[in-house]
């Protein structure tokens, strides 16, 4: 692989990584503020017991489920990211050092 190219690899790999960190940030903001809303809407429903308390529970609920995965699959990603980038860093010898 030419240098310019591993380069190029390389910052693409950097950038990938870079996106997927701040997608999975953004993500850690959001599913603390639906947890907060989630505890909020739990303990509304248990108090106030009418059926449109028990329904914002419940699809804050499936929210925070759907986010709670979101966030699994985005970290897996990033995990995955890292390992590439590993990878190529240990077998990569650029050419000027060859």
């Amino acid at each position: 692989m030419t240098t310019r190219r591993a380069e190029r690899r390389f910052s693409d790999l950097q950038r990938r990584l870079q996106l997927s960190r701040e997608s999975l940030q953004v993500l850690d903001e959001q599913i603390a503020v639906w947890s907060e809303a989630f505890d909020d809407a739990r303990i509304r429903s248990l108090v106030g017991e009418t059926p449109q308390l028990q329904r914002d529970f419940t699809e804050l609920s499936r929210q925070l489920d759907v986010a709670t995965r979101e966030r699994l699959r985005r970290q897996q990603e990033v995990d995955a990211l890292y390992a590439e980038r590993d990878e190529f860093l240990r077998n990569w010898a650029p050419e000027e050092l060859t």
